[in-house]
């Protein structure tokens, strides 16, 4: 149990996700009764039951937990739960002078009514309701994007500091393999390293208090100019070194820090050997999921064999988390927390990060996902290095001139993508495959180039037409070919890319699903611009159209299929940002 309500004294004893223990204590005597079962309610808020991490916000919520107190004094209170009717809540809460105050009891009530049900209806919809107070906005301006230069020095010290711990790490590794216990083998690096990844970084016995100082300074200091810290930091990756990861993992995926900060590794969902799918949380709307680009992948995967020893060690609340890492120093040892100014401070002034003036850069996070989206935006190209055509340029002048002027390398890649676009404007040009008949013949004998070119053997034509092969809204010939994924791997194309696959092969049977997509199709019309809906939708809606027709299926099926659609998001594998209002 993270946290326990103490009856004498009154107050809170807590054990945090970081180790560190506190006990919290109301010092009021009004009410005992009243106030013990709010503690018990303020004791569920601690992590990982609630949001509370820290003995500081522990002890704000009794801060004003003793301006509320007399206030129920003032208004008569009889010290039950009954007293609190509506009218007499809302008089209490109205006294309360400020807005945090409000919001701490307001949400102790919440969880006192979640454990007990102790609230009548009228209540409990009173203590989930809007405040009287509200916290006043902030006037400030956005914080611009980061100019050029200072975006390429930002990326070259990040990429510096992860390649250069990430060597020492594998070095240290490497040299654990050699190694020996120190105490039978002696002190060296090999040893040392040996240990530590066999023991873990905790209590470690080659330290100056456990060996004496003269031992130490004379046989580890000539090892590691750093001593122990040093020792421990080659292979448990620090706080420092963590957020040289997420600021780079920030400008290559452009996520809000927020949902950085949050990744569990039970957000990562490997498509391949190469794609990753990553779901995270945007603190202001809700979850989303990205692909990642093959930089941030390879990153990732990195970060994965970087922290690889540390989570041996690790406890098992942290295990889980994608940044846990272990601290040298400071009251908390293990902790997955988002890294602090103070920390980021101390980062930029060991990466050498210096403003016009000379003082250390202070790092705004959020910064980084305004100037990865910047440079996105096309609009802001004109005039910058990233510009693929001179503002002072017609299109036709850059071709004519510029682009004709190409490596091999360069006409080589170019000559590839128009290949490609090719290739797909083929793709989406052949016929559907619309199997209608009562078997594997009837296949053959209106689609001979198709089974000729799937070079399907007989079994699988019968998995085909049977539906063991089967997806969504369609079968698929072969779901490892590699087309809209890496080759070997189950498909991970959305339910509509079935529409415009060559691999697909519709019947009877996939008229439902195909009727829900068209329902789906018509939400997303709905609440989408029209120039939008086009780019994202349009092509697989317009081979919807044409596929759902008396020409490929008689209306009895239609007309039975589309009886069953309830026009809901359930009915499809929808990711959050693909969800309809």
């Amino acid at each position: 149990m993270p946290a326990t309500a103490l009856k004498d004294p009154m107050g809170v004893e807590c054990v945090f996700p970081d180790g560190s223990y506190a006990t919290c204590l109301l010092r009021d005597e009004s009410y005992p009764e009243f106030a013990q079962i709010l503690m018990r309610a303020l004791a569920d808020l601690v992590h990982p039951h609630g949001p509370l991490k820290t003995a500081n916000s522990v002890r704000e919520y009794l801060a004003s937990l003793r301006h509320f107190l007399p206030q129920l004094q003032v208004a008569g209170f009889d010290g039950t739960v009954q007293w609190l009717t509506r009218p007499r809540l809302a008089e209490c809460l109205l006294g309360i002078k400020l807005a945090r105050h409000e919001h701490h009891i307001r949400a102790m009530l919440r969880r006192l009514d979640e454990l007990e049900q102790v609230f009548a209806p009228d209540v409990k919809h009173f203590v989930d309701g809007h405040p009287f107070k509200t916290r006043p906005a902030r006037l400030r301006q956005s914080l611009p994007a980061y100019n050029e230069a200072e975006w390429r020095r930002l990326r070259e010290v990040c990429e510096a500091g992860v390649a250069s711990s990430y060597a020492v790490f594998r070095r240290a590794r490497e040299e654990s393999e050699r190694g020996q216990d120190w105490r039978t083998g002696g002190l060296n690096r090999e040893n040392i390293q040996f240990t530590l990844r066999n023991e873990g970084p905790e209590n470690v016995g080659f330290g100056r208090k456990y060996i004496g100082v003269t031992r130490y300074d004379a046989e580890v200091r000539p090892l590691y100019a750093g001593g122990v810290y040093e020792a421990v930091a080659a292979l448990f990756p620090s706080t420092v070194t963590v957020f040289d990861y997420q600021v780079l993992f920030g400008m290559r995926t452009g996520i809000v820090p927020d949902g950085i900060a949050e990744l569990g590794l039970g957000d990562i969902d490997w498509a391949g050997d190469t794609t990753v799918l990553l779901d995270y949380i945007k603190g202001r709307t809700a979850a989303e999921s990205l692909t990642l680009s093959r930089k941030a992948t390879r990153l990732l995967e990195q970060w994965l064999d970087h922290s690889s020893v540390s989570r041996r060690f690790m406890p098992a609340a942290f295990k889980d988390q994608l940044w846990s890492r272990y601290a040298v120093t400071g009251p908390a040892r293990w902790t997955n927390d988002e890294v602090d100014p103070y920390a980021r401070g101390v980062w930029a002034k060991q990466r050498g990060l210096v403003d016009a003036d000379g003082k250390p850069w202070q790092i705004h996070v959020h910064r980084i996902r305004t100037t990865f989206e910047a440079s996105q935006d096309r609009r802001l190209w004109r005039g910058s290095s990233r510009a693929t055509i001179d503002p002072n340029h017609t299109p036709a002048v850059e071709g004519d001139h510029y682009v004709a002027g190409q490596t091999p390398a360069q006409k080589d890649a170019t000559e590839t993508v128009i290949e490609s676009g090719q290739t797909d404007l083929l793709r989406r040009a052949r016929p559907r495959v619309i199997a209608d008949g009562d078997g594997l013949a009837d296949l053959v004998g209106k689609f001979p180039e198709l089974v000729e070119q799937l070079r399907l053997d007989d079994a699988a034509l019968a998995e085909l037409i049977g539906g063991e092969r089967d997806v969504f809204a369609a079968g698929c010939s072969d779901q490892l070919s590699g087309l809209h994924g890496p080759k070997g791997r189950p498909c991970p194309a959305r339910p509509w890319v079935c529409l415009l696959c060559p691999l697909a092969l519709f019947a009877p049977r996939h008229v439902g699903n195909l009727m829900r997509l068209r329902a789906f199709f018509g939400r997303q019309w709905r609440q989408m611009t029209s120039a939008a809906f086009m780019a994202v939708f349009g092509p697989y809606a317009q081979r919807l159209d044409a596929l759902l027709t008396l020409t490929y299926f008689n209306e009895t099926v239609l007309r039975e299929a589309a009886a069953e659609v309830s026009d809901t998001d359930e009915e499809l594998p929808l990711r959050p940002e693909e969800l309809t209002a």
